[in-house]
Formats: C-alpha cells, sequence, structure tokens
C-alpha cells in the first residue's frame, strides 16, 4: 500500500452529485435534505431517515435500490454492502479506482450523513438488561463513518447535527466542500467512533466486574477553553460536563484555578447534612474554615473565625439556599465564588451587584456519582477509588480509658469530616460545631499540629476542650502530648501505629478520650 503525504492528497474544493444519509437522531434532518436537493445532490438512505426525507416531499433512493438486496436480520444488515462502501471509499482522483468502480457498477458518493444509535443514552436508563444494551451497539454506522473520514480527500463526512448548518452554509454559497472543511469533519468523525467505542468497551469492563481494568478508555468532549492554567504562561482547557453538577450562573468564566476550588468546596460539603446548616471557606483547594449551626449565618460566621485573613478571595460554599442575612455576613469582604444549592431572591439582589463576582448553584453532589479517582503522573495516570464513603460511627472504636462525652462525640465526628479534606498532613481542632485551628501540607505531623495551634492563638481561639483529628496515625506519643497541653481533651485517628500504645497511654494521662476509626485520610 502507497502512503501519501497529506500535502499529496487532492485539495481542490469537492462537489457534491451523490449522498447517503442514515441518522439516529433525526435532528435538522429535513433541512439538511432539502439543501441537498436544492443543490442538485441524489440523495440515498434507509429505514426511518428515509420516511423523514420523503415526508417532506424529497426525492430519496432507498440503499437496497443501490445494493440490489433488502436489509435484513431485523435491520442488523443495511448498508454492508461493495455497492455501498466501493463508493465511498473509492479513491476519485487515482484512475485505477476510477476504472475498477467503472468496471463494477459502482457510482461515488461524496457525502456520508450518520450518527449512530445512543449507546450511552441507553445504558444510562435504569433496569437495561445486556440483551437490551448491545442491540444499541451500531454496527453500519461506525464502518460508514469511519470509512468517509479515512477518504476525506474525496468524501465529506457529516457525524453530528451540529455540524449541518456551517455544511449548509458553505454548500450554498461555493456550491462544494473544502479540503480544509473536509478534513475537520474527518477528525471529527474519528473522534465520535472513538468516543462511541470507548463507551461500549467501558460498558463490557463493567459488565465483567473487571478490576483493575486492563485498558483505561476516557473520552470527554471540551467543555471549555481557559485564559490560562495555574499560571498566565500555561495553555488550558477543561473537559467533560460541569454543568451536570453546578450552574455557574452570575459571574466571569471561572477559571482553572477556580474548579480546582470547586472541586474541593463540593468535596467537603458532601460530607454534611443538607438538615443541619454547614458552611465551608476554601482557598487553594483548602478548608480555612468550617462551621455547623442552628441557621447558615452562624455557620458562616463560625467557619470565618477560624481564620479571618485567608477567606479574602476564596471561595464559601453553603448547603442550603443562601439567605440574605448569610449574603451580607459574606459580603462584608471580597469573595470571588459562593456555591449554595440555592439562593434567594433577596441574597441575589445582593450578591449579583457586583459583577465579577461568581455565583454558582449545586445541580448534583459529587457524592452521587464520583466513583473514582485520577491523577497523570509520568507515562500515565493512577486510578483510586474516590475517597467520598460517609464516616461510620459504628465503626469507631473507643480505645482510651476515657469514654467521649456526648458534645466530644460531636466534636471528633465534626473534625473527622474535615480533617479527610485537608492536604497531609493533616491537623484539625475543632469544639461545638466549628474549626478552631488547620494545619495542612507539612512533611511532619507535629509541624501541622503546631500551625494549627498557632492558627488558633492568633485568632484569640480558646483550645480548651478541643477535640483533634489527624487524617493519619500519631506516630509517636509527643504529638498526642502537644494537643493536650494545647487544650485538647479529645482525639479521632485512625491508629495503626507500632507505637499505638504509647499514644494511647499517653492520652490516658491526660485524661483524654481517644477514638480509632480504622480509615486513614491521605490526601495529596
Amino acid at each position: 500500500m502507497s502512503l501519501k503525504p497529506l500535502s499529496k492528497l487532492p485539495q481542490t474544493p469537492l462537489k457534491i452529485n451523490r449522498a447517503l444519509l442514515s441518522v439516529s437522531d433525526k435532528t435538522g434532518l429535513p433541512e439538511l435534505a432539502k439543501a441537498l436537493h436544492d443543490s442538485g445532490v441524489e440523495i440515498i438512505s434507509t429505514g426511518g431517515t428515509a420516511k423523514v426525507i420523503k415526508a417532506e416531499g424529497i426525492p430519496v433512493k432507498d440503499v437496497s435500490e443501490i445494493t440490489g438486496f433488502k436489509e435484513c436480520l431485523d435491520g442488523r444488515v443495511k448498508t454492508l454492502h461493495p455497492m455501498v462502501h466501493g463508493g465511498i471509499l473509492a479513491r476519485t482522483s487515482h484512475e485505477s479506482d476510477v476504472e475498477e468502480i467503472k468496471e463494477l457498477g459502482i457510482i461515488p458518493i461524496e457525502l456520508v450523513v450518520v450518527n449512530l444509535y445512543p449507546f450511552k443514552g441507553k445504558i444510562a436508563a435504569p433496569n437495561v438488561t445486556p440483551a437490551e444494551a448491545t442491540e444499541f451497539i451500531d454496527i453500519g454506522g461506525p464502518t460508514m463513518i469511519r470509512a468517509a473520514a479515512k477518504n476525506f480527500a474525496h468524501v465529506s463526512i457529516l457525524s453530528s447535527p451540529s455540524q449541518y448548518p456551517d455544511f449548509i452554509d458553505e454548500l450554498e454559497e461555493k456550491m462544494a466542500i473544502s479540503f480544509g472543511t473536509r478534513k475537520k469533519l474527518a477528525k471529527d468523525a474519528f473522534s465520535h467512533t472513538a468516543d462511541y467505542d470507548s463507551a461500549i468497551s467501558n460498558y463490557f469492563t463493567e459488565l465483567i466486574e473487571e478490576e483493575p481494568v486492563k485498558q483505561f478508555n476516557i473520552s470527554f468532549p471540551l467543555s471549555q477553553e481557559l485564559r490560562y492554567g495555574e499560571n498566565p504562561h500555561q495553555k488550558a482547557a477543561v473537559y467533560g460536563d460541569q454543568n451536570e453538577f453546578i450552574d455557574c450562573f452570575h459571574g466571569k468564566q471561572l477559571s482553572y484555578n477556580n474548579y480546582l476550588d470547586v472541586d474541593a468546596a463540593l468535596n467537603i460539603i458532601s460530607d454534611f447534612d443538607v438538615n443541619e446548616p454547614a458552611c465551608a471557606i476554601i482557598k487553594h483547594t483548602i478548608p480555612c474554615g468550617v462551621g455547623l449551626a442552628d441557621d447558615l449565618t452562624e455557620a458562616y460566621k463560625k467557619a470565618f473565625s477560624t481564620d479571618r485573613v485567608s477567606p479574602f478571595g476564596g471561595i464559601v460554599i453553603v448547603n442550603q439556599e443562601l439567605d440574605v442575612e448569610t449574603a451580607k455576613a459574606i459580603d462584608e469582604i471580597f469573595t470571588e465564588i459562593i456555591i449554595a444549592s440555592e439562593f434567594s431572591e433577596a441574597s441575589l439582589a445582593l450578591l449579583t451587584q457586583k459583577k465579577n463576582r461568581r455565583l454558582i448553584r449545586i445541580k448534583k453532589s459529587v457524592r452521587e456519582v464520583q466513583a473514582s479517582s485520577y491523577r497523570s503522573i509520568f507515562g500515565g495516570l493512577l486510578n483510586q477509588e474516590a475517597d467520598l464513603t460517609p464516616a461510620n460511627p459504628d465503626d469507631f472504636k473507643i480505645v482510651s480509658k476515657r469514654k467521649p462525652t456526648e458534645q466530644e462525640l460531636k466534636d471528633l465526628l465534626f473534625s473527622w469530616k474535615v480533617v479527610r479534606n485537608v492536604k497531609s498532613n493533616a491537623i484539625v481542632y475543632a469544639k461545638d460545631g466549628r474549626t478552631l485551628g488547620i494545619g495542612s501540607g507539612q512533611t511532619s505531623r507535629v509541624d501541622s499540629s503546631e500551625i494549627a495551634v498557632a492558627k488558633a492563638g492568633k485568632e484569640g481561639l480558646d483550645l480548651k476542650g478541643s477535640a483533634i483529628a489527624s487524617d493519619a496515625f500519631f506516630p509517636f506519643a509527643d504529638g498526642v502530648e502537644a494537643a493536650a497541653k494545647a487544650g485538647a481533651k479529645a482525639v479521632i485517628q485512625p491508629g495503626g501505629s507500632i507505637r499505638d500504645e504509647e499514644v494511647i497511654a499517653m492520652a490516658d494521662k491526660h485524661d483524654m478520650s481517644m477514638i480509632f476509626t480504622s480509615k486513614r485520610h491521605f490526601k495529596h
């Protein structure tokens, strides 16, 4: 097989004489068929597509008239025939191809319009059986799309109704389709079939419960191009469907860093029951304060009091409808993004006065669908189960002589929910539904604890009687001793150190209650 460089392929505009239309999604089909007919194009079609075109009074030839063979096997075989694929794959700039198809009675097809059975939509429906799902695996469609895309030098391929308007405009204006347009349409076609095949492969991977997955397939459409990445000199874009989870309905476009912070905010707020007003303030993906209270205003004030410097320019997220009193409190300083499940009319009237401030409505909790997390590394990526399983107090083990009081249990559970969202090494002091000090991202657990204590002291917060949470075990007893000296009376940690007995003994020495969760929450 001889290979031609792209520059040697025919790059002249392509006149459309004959088109094959066979689509699952009929959106825009009448308009496209009319434009083709008005341009003198012969239209070939199949089944339901042909019915729609005929209903518009547009002449159409059934594909069986071309193949001389009726569709069979309940419509499974319609277009898989040399008279069809020979017409699509023929290189009409090659004299040998032209002579061969003439001898075989094959007429070239210059336009293929195909979109595929909605496999993704089918498997997303509840209680779909494998037998039902596999009936939505398109065979003839991808074959025609790939054939036309491969032969883009001589054929145009439309694989989405969104492409029709521009195609019609170019056809009507120039009566031909440019090489550049055909090349782009071919790229889109291969992206379409790759996405389709990825969905099928992933479905069968789940079907056979393969772990770990032998081949990692991912296919996300471009959501939007971003102005830049973490820094202005870095190009960036976001992919997927963020609109499934949020609605950014006011303010500027979210930036790369905004998306990271919003993701962190959505994760931490998902830990708190919507029946108990909660607020978290995020800066650089780390919570700088979290509060629980009887109302959102008090919850915000508790969160803000943890660190009154860091929230400037940060993100505030709440788990209920944002009322105007809470909005007024938040509005006292510059807050870049405010996220809530809903906004009262009065709060919107206040907050929308600042045009650049982003307001985001939560549409779906990340906990509902986010089963895995991924990190890019050299040569590939890491995959793990998302650390979103709610803490279960029934799994906790009291290891100290003194049992925690009812209030201490509340403080311990609250601090445990927060610490899992803090970068390791992570330490959180909390009391009465509020964080008092947060230490994060240090190479030493002692350093993180000292930072948490220092932050509490800077804000004039008393750690006496507080609970302390550690994302991983205390490797030495000195960490617990330092917490006791700072005023903590209750400790929650995974446990699992070879020095657990020494650590427990230190807690008992200071009359501290201590819980082992047996679950670590490293976050890197």
